[in-house]
């Protein structure tokens, strides 16, 4: 990085946490803390729920996903739209009226304490890990590519966060959300611009489409029917649209988000407008990942996009075999490009047999360079036994690195930092309010003063910063980690849906029943996790349907007892 990349990169973070602590200072009450004093305004709202779920990860998985798979990822979100809509008419005025800091105060009041408990309890197991995968993502890949050591990297990514979460609450989240939202945004349109400024002269955005569409990277859109299949129409209109109920409408790291809304309304615009924009904005990140694919159509890509692993192959008995398979790649790039551009020759001068047949010439290529993707990773895992090999999260970041100018580098090192705390803070600050209110004060300290219970927010925020930052030390790369945030949640957000839904539209049924039917629904779902091949997003829709089956069933057994409240 050069002096100015520096002095962006600081100058974009120092102005983030310092607005953020200046302008939430001397938060006193725990409602101010908590809650933000139900001050925000609907923008804040929308933009602090994108925020929070926008993480690091986002930013550098996403186009690595499109450049290895295509546009299809965009179905995942097909069903929050949907959902957004059955939150803000169900969900939000519920909340509303019984002016709750955590979602999970409405299952005591419509079933019992333990049930109550128990939805916390997997919202505190998933969001506590996941906000771990959220410091390392970002500080693993920074530390590998620009030489930063990763636990300093680590600990000052948690430590900045932990910083300002702490010293002004809900309202900090919301203020500093705002300003790495516009930092994000601008800085993916930048990095769009500058993708397409490096295509050759004669590819204009048009021809670059036609090159992505050609080794089909285009595919938006999937309607055949497979279980397996982790992104089709139906996945993700049914287990997306389960994921994003729950997501959104249980999980205290969006809830807290929009419960800071000064009214129903602004909360519901807040909520509404981010169901609106996240598709848009989902498949912009997405296509800028394709266009780094269709760059890299042109300008030869590194055989693996971690460069340190091929440092580190030189140094080994495998460094030969592994120059050999370098070589054949630098070939094999040649002919690719040299087909590409036969295939817009003919596009541009309307040859439909030439055009089919340099489609399918380069669409060998890419074949012949993914087996000797394969082949090289295989040489790196004899090379350095155990070490991870997939690494579609670094390509990304790499283009940036090697090819955007000075400055502009700096950055979107800002946008990724900036995409971390933004999403680290919802989590530590949900976190620290699902403990402090749903165990310290309601189990352990229930006769707390207002000044005790504020302090113990803030110390279990820093516990579960500690907790985020230890996680992430000893974590390890994870498949695509855009997809194993998303797989930990559809573990254990469909059966906490099911006690949402049962709560609020299955009156019959009670807690003792709701209680037994969570606990089996969640030991199946792992099970399937474990033992089946099933696409990831299904599990949600799998343990909310057993949820709601299972505690009809277990409630229509059941003895009659003492009435429960309703």
């Amino acid at each position: 990085m050069t002096l100015l990349d520096w002095l962006v990169l600081l100058g974009t973070t120092a102005f983030i946490v310092g607005v953020g602590i200046w302008k939430t200072r001397g938060a006193s009450t725990v409602e101010g803390y908590l809650r933000a004093d139900y001050e925000l305004r609907w923008p804040t709202v929308a933009l602090s729920v994108m925020a929070t779920q926008a993480s690091a990860i986002t930013f550098l998985s996403v186009p690595g996903q499109a450049y290895e798979d295509g546009m299809r990822f965009v179905q995942f979100y097909f069903g929050l739209p949907l959902a957004t809509v059955i939150i803000s008419a169900f969900f939000i005025p519920i909340y509303y009226r019984l002016k709750v800091y955590t979602a999970y105060e409405y299952l005591e009041s419509r079933f019992d304490l333990k049930t109550r408990l128990l939805g916390a309890f997997l919202f505190l197991i998933q969001r506590g890990l996941a906000s771990g995968i959220t410091i390392y993502a970002p500080a693993i890949i920074l530390s590998t590519i620009l030489g930063w050591p990763l636990e300093p990297t680590i600990v000052g990514i948690g430590g900045l966060v932990i910083l300002y979460t702490v010293t002004g609450g809900a309202k900090a989240v919301a203020q500093t959300q705002k300003q790495q939202m516009v930092v994000m945004l601008g800085g993916m349109v930048v990095a769009a611009i500058v993708i397409v400024w490096r295509l050759p002269e004669h590819v204009p955005f048009a021809s670059a489409v036609d090159v992505a569409g050609a080794f089909g990277r285009m595919n938006v859109v999937n309607f055949d029917f497979n279980l397996q299949d982790r992104y089709n129409f139906w996945s993700g209109i049914t287990g997306g649209l389960f994921l994003s109920l729950s997501y959104f409408g249980t999980d205290q790291s969006q809830v807290g988000r929009y419960l800071a809304g000064r009214s129903v309304t602004e909360s519901r615009l807040g909520l509404l407008f981010n169901g609106i924009l996240k598709i848009p904005m989902q498949f912009f990140i997405l296509f800028v990942g394709i266009l780094v694919f269709v760059f890299y159509q042109f300008t030869a890509p590194p055989l693996l996009f971690n460069g340190s692993l091929r440092t580190r192959v030189q140094a080994t008995a495998q460094a030969e075999e592994f120059a050999g398979i370098e070589s054949k790649w630098t070939q094999v790039q040649a002919d690719k490009r040299a087909e590409v551009e036969r295939y817009l020759a003919a596009r541009k001068a309307g040859d439909g047999a030439t055009e089919a047949s340099a489609r399918e010439r380069l669409q060998a290529t890419a074949k012949e360079a993914s087996a000797l993707r394969k082949e090289a990773k295989a040489v790196v895992t004899r090379a350095l036994p155990g070490v991870e090999t997939k690494d579609s999260d670094y390509i990304f970041i790499t283009f940036v690195k090697d090819w955007l100018p000075s400055g502009l580098f700096g950055l979107l090192i800002s946008v990724i930092l900036a995409a971390a705390m933004s999403s680290v803070s919802g989590e530590l600050s949900a976190l620290g309010t699902t403990t402090t209110i749903d165990f310290y004060r309601r189990v352990l300290r229930r006769d707390a003063s207002e000044p005790h219970v504020l302090l113990a927010s803030k110390a279990f925020t820093v516990f579960w910063g500690v907790v985020a930052v230890s996680f992430a030390s000893f974590a390890s790369l994870l498949d695509n980690l855009i997809q194993a945030v998303n797989i930990l949640g559809s573990i254990f957000y469909g059966t906490v849906l099911g006690l949402f839904l049962v709560a609020f539209f299955i009156r019959n049924v009670r807690g003792h029943a709701v209680f037994i039917a969570a606990v089996i629904s969640q030991s199946a779902v792992v099970g399937l996790f474990l033992l089946s091949d099933i696409g990831y997003l299904w599990f949600n829709v799998i343990g909310c349907t057993l949820v709601v089956t299972l505690g009809l069933v277990i409630q229509a057994v059941m003895p009659p007892a003492s009435p429960e409240k309703a």
